[in-house]
Parts: structure tokens; sequence; C-alpha cells
């Protein structure tokens, strides 16, 4: 059986009426029953206040290849779980569960259920294009940086300079890069199709990265200060670019002000701001960690990253409910930031016997949203992540482990012997049901509206460079294919669609080579960036990959097809990494129309597809890359 032959439901608005769900709301909820699959009636299973409920879902259509049952969700908790029942004689217990891993032939647990939130969805505008991360120290450097100080921590380093991979040299390059750099070249953004902009931390550090903030009372006087930001966020938003900035909720630097008085007086308020010694800190392994733990909890044992204490007050006045707190301010003009990225967000609050994470995301989001309607949380969450969006804190994170470590596992040059983030075990060449299996069991466990929204990379500042994980070229054109039509929000990191190399996150902070982008060079691959460009606006331009629904069409070892329908688009994307059989789908997939090749391999091939009388037969070569608007 073809899995377009098995009876299919997501949480879009093809099966879930788009728009606000309150609790006493009865929301009716369409599952699609193709006839291959044999199923005589469906039945929906919610949950209650804990005790699961079973009702009859009703035939509201039947068609020449399926049927379509509703069912009426009675939202009474936050979330409401749902699945449901299917009646079919050839499963081996005669019935079957479709819960939004698909369908299964066992019983199963209630956290891959469906799930009604009440809570609103992320912004609409954080998913209407692509998200494009920038490291402002290696981003571009204006005339204004040639006059300013540098840091007494700081190597001054020529812009063509690799990187360092390792410390103690990686914190403390500074490349001079700017906010009034970037402003100058929001033409690359728009250009590539990018409509959200979303900074690396932008506060005074003792480091280039900046994620040990001395302040955040301030802009880095580095990178331009506080009017360079009310520049760059002016300039931004009148071409229609959203800012994102990014901020460290669960630690400070050792040289921040607060952290300064709460070490050298026990009884000023900052004292109690942060954990201190006594509470089972134990150092991590790194080059900067002092073999004599420290008097106070830092992350991972860093101590240069003391870690605040949310059990405090006075760290909730300062961080977020003060009229001038870290997260209100910047929101606010001549500012105006969009919304907030959250480093590590998922230690924020977390620390022996005490967890206030969910807490601080609530929070977090009730103060940003009060101040701007629609303004945007993203959480980092290097792991799993589920169990930490419920929908009513965190819009999205960061989609590591749904996302790229999947893609990664599937298409990762196994000669290149990276780790998985830190695993004894190098990626490889895995086979595509593996990727997708992890793919849905984690989009599963998080509503669909969280599922949607989440950031889908494949590269950040913490990892290596896509183009060195990969190894080529054309397997970037794969990759950047799956992350431009999979659910969610790309993010690119800058300089992935130039063909960036790196082989850690340090050495992947490359500067961006602009002195090529007219003719390309060693450091610009035109190529790359014209694959990353033409993908980027087919999303941007296309209903059904902005915000349709998922259907997974053929998984196999080589090549995965899926489906990305809305109420006026349908979408066939074809992914292969090498030669494989090919498949053929059923017949229902066809509209009145031709398929419409509306993206082709550049890097690599375009899969072949033909319309016969049993279908249409997609295949075979590979590598290659597909893309056609069904009727």
């Amino acid at each position: 059986m073809s899995l377009l032959d098995q009876p299919h439901h997501d949480g879009s608005a093809g099966y879930v009426p788009a728009g606000p769900v309150a609790v006493g709301d009865r929301v009716p909820v369409r599952v699609r029953v193709p006839h291959a699959s044999a199923v005589r009636g469906v039945w929906l299973r919610t949950v209650r206040d804990g005790e699961p409920r079973v009702a009859p879902a009703r035939l509201d259509h039947s068609g020449e290849h399926e049927d379509t049952y509703v069912a009426d969700v009675v939202v009474h908790n936050q979330p409401t779980p749902y699945r449901f029942l299917l009646d079919a004689p050839d499963a081996p217990a005669g019935y079957r569960w479709l819960n939004a891993a698909g369908t299964q032939d066992h019983d199963v647990p209630d956290t891959g259920d469906f799930r009604l939130t009440t809570a609103p969805p992320a912004p609409a505008w954080l998913g209407a294009g692509a998200v494009y991360q920038v490291f402002p120290d290696r981003f571009a450097r204006s005339a204004r940086a040639d006059g300013r100080e540098t840091p007494d921590w700081a190597v001054p380093t020529a812009w063509d300079t690799e990187p360092a991979p390792h410390a103690p040299l990686t914190a403390r390059q500074l490349y001079g890069g700017d906010l009034d750099g970037v402003a100058e070249h929001l033409d690359h953004l728009q250009d590539l199709g990018v409509t959200t902009l979303y900074l690396t931390p932008i506060f005074p550090g003792r480091s280039n990265h900046r994620y040990d903030a001395s302040t955040f009372d301030a802009v880095d006087p580095v990178l331009g200060g506080d009017a360079a930001l009310a520049r760059l966020s002016a300039a931004a938003h009148a071409r229609g670019l959203r800012v994102m900035g990014d901020v460290t909720t669960n630690h400070t630097g050792a040289g921040h002000d607060w952290f300064t008085r709460a070490a050298t007086d026990p009884g000023s308020p900052e004292h109690d701001m942060f954990l201190w010694a006594g509470s089972g800190d134990v150092p991590a392994v790194g080059a900067d960690i002092d073999p004599h733990p420290p008097a106070y909890v830092s992350w991972l044992g860093h101590r240069s990253l003391p870690k605040l204490d949310w059990s405090s007050h006075e760290v909730w006045r300062r961080m977020v409910d003060a009229d001038d707190s870290v997260i209100a301010r910047w929101l606010q003009a001549p500012y105006d930031l969009d919304g907030w990225r959250v480093d590590v967000a998922n230690m924020t609050g977390r620390y022996a016997t005490a967890d206030r994470t969910h807490e601080v995301a609530r929070r977090l989001r009730e103060r940003i949203t009060g101040l701007r309607a629609d303004g945007a949380l993203i959480a980092e969450h290097f792991h799993d992540y589920t169990g930490d969006l419920p929908g009513d804190g965190w819009h999205a994170s960061m989609n590591y482990s749904g996302f790229s470590r999947p893609v990664w596992g599937w298409l990762a040059d196994p000669q290149a012997g990276y780790d998985q983030f830190g695993l004894p075990v190098p990626y490889g060449r895995g086979p595509g049901r593996g990727m997708v299996a992890a793919m849905r069991d984690f989009a599963s466990r998080v509503p669909w509206q969280v599922a949607a929204a989440q950031w889908n990379i494949l590269g950040s500042h913490d990892t290596p460079r896509v183009r060195t994980l990969l190894g080529s070229a054309a397997t970037v054109e794969v990759a950047a294919t799956m992350l431009f039509a999979y659910p969610g929000t790309p993010m690119l990191f800058a300089g992935d669609e130039t063909g960036a190399v790196g082989s850690n996150g340090e050495h992947a902070r490359t500067t961006m080579a602009w002195d090529q982008a007219a003719t390309g060079g060693p450091r610009w691959d035109l190529g790359t960036y014209q694959v990353f460009r033409t993908l980027a606006r087919l999303r941007r331009d296309s209903a059904a990959l902005r915000d349709g629904g998922l259907r997974w069409a053929v998984v196999d070892d080589d090549a995965v097809a899926f489906l990305r329908e809305s109420a006026h688009e349908r979408l066939l994307v074809v992914v292969a990494r090498g030669p494989w059989a090919g498949a053929t789908l059923p017949p229902s997939v066809l509209g009145q129309q031709a398929p419409e090749l509306v993206y082709g391999g550049s890097l690599v091939g375009t899969p072949s597809l033909t319309v016969g009388s049993d279908g249409v037969r997609i295949g075979g070569d590979g590598p290659a890359v597909g893309v056609w608007r069904l009727a």
C-alpha cells in the first residue's frame, strides 16, 4: 500500500478550522480515508480530565478515491488530545490508530496524539519567509568600525582570516563587523528572500560571541552602540523585514554588573539573583574550566557564565516585569525588536530539584505579547524539546532534533567523521526511513501550530557548516530542498547560501566575502547562492509551503516524497540522495491538469515524473530534487 493510500489527518486548515480556540468550543476535525485503505468506519478518541472518551465520526463526503469523515472535539483541557480509531479488518487486531505519527497497528500512548491548544499560534510573519541568522562580528564591517577602540580582551583579526577552530583564540578573535555593516547589506537579505533578521547577542561581553554579557542595559560600543541598533531596526522595518534579538535568560557573564556586585556584597539584592556553591554543580571538561570550581553555579561548569536563580523576585523584576526590564526595553522605541530568541532555553529555571522553565516561558511570552501583540519567542533547544512546547510558552524552538539531526544523518558524508552533537559515533548515510521516523516522532509530540512554526535549520553558529557536513554543493541542494519544503520556518546561518565551510561552531563563524558577491569566488559559490535564493522565494510565494499540511508519499532508503497541501494549492516534493527504484503514486494525487514543475535540480538532477493510467510514476536517478504543482 502506498503511504497516500493510508488515512490522514494533520493540524493544518484542511483538517482543523483555522482561528482561535477556546475552552468549551466544539471543533470539527476531518480525516481523509482513501478507499484503498479498506477502512469501514472511524471513531474519535479524546481524553477529558485524564479519562478517554470515544465517539463515532460521521461521513462528511464520499469521493471517487476517498471519503472524508468529521467529528467534533470538545475543547476541555489545555491542550486537548485526540486521535482516530479506524475499523480496519485487515489489521492484526481488527483496528488501527491514527495519531500524529501516522497509522499504528498496536495500542499507543497518548504522547503521540494530535493536540488542540487554546494558546494563540506563533505570529504569522515568522513563517512568511526565511529567518537569517547574523553573527554580528562576522557579517559586515562599516567604515565607522575603523574609529572604534579595540576591547582589551580582543585580538584584532583581518577580515579574510580563517577563524580559529579551537580555544583559547576562538572567543577572542575580533573581525570588527558591526550593526551598521548589517544595515548596509539589507539588499542581500531581500534578494535572498529573507523576511526576518535574527542577531546573535549584541550586548557587550568579553568575547566575540557575547553570550557572556557584562550588561543588558546597552548595545556593545564595538557594534556601534544603542544608536546603531536603532538605525538598523528602522532600516530593516522600512523594507518590511523583522528583527529578533538574542538573550541569555539562563546566565550572565562573570563580568556582568549584577554579578560583580553579587560576588562582592553578600547582602546586596544582586546576591540572591545567582545560584551559589553547595548545590551540586558539576564542572564540565573544557579549556576554560577552572580545576577548582568557583563558589557559584555556572553554565556547564564554565566559570565565565554564572547561572541566574529564577526563584529570585529580583531576577523576575529585572529580566521580565519592570518597565525597563531586559525583555521589555529593547522591544520598545527606538529599538523595536520584534521578539527574542532565548539562549539555552531548556536550562533556564532548571537546577537540581527546581524546575521553573515552563513558568519562565509563559511569562516571557506574556510580557512580549503584552508589548507587541505579534511579538515572537523562540527557544534554543539542542535536544528533546517536546516536553517544553505545549503551545502556551515558547512559540517554537530551534529544531535540531526534529529536523537538523535527521537530515544530517541521512545526507552527511560518513568519511567526514563528525560526531553527532558529542555522541561517540559519527554521522553516516542512514536510511531515509530513519530520517522520516525521527521527524515524525518529534513533530507528533507537539501541537501542529508549534510544529508548523519550528525553526528548521541546516546549521547555525554552534554547528559545523552544512557544506562541510554534507561534503558537496550538490548534497547541500538536496538538504536545502528539504529545508524550504518541510513544515516550519527555514533558518539560514549567514554564509550557508554562499557555500561557507567550517568544521565546528567556532570555525564555522566565517566572515562574508562581499568582494566576491558579484562575480563569485572561492568563498562565494554563485551556484549555491542561486539554489537558496530560488528555494527561499518559492517558499515565500507558495501558500502550500508556508501553511499547508504534510502527507508523506514515499519513504525509501535513498529517496523521500511528500505532499504539501493548502486550500488552493498542492505540491509534490521529491528528494533523492542517490539512484533509487522509484515509486507509483495513486491517481488521487492528480487534479484536472498536468503536473507543473516549479523547481528542478540546479546542481543535481530532476527526478522523472510520468502520468499513467495507474497513477503518477516518480523515480529514479539521483541525487535529484523536484517540486511539482498539482491542481
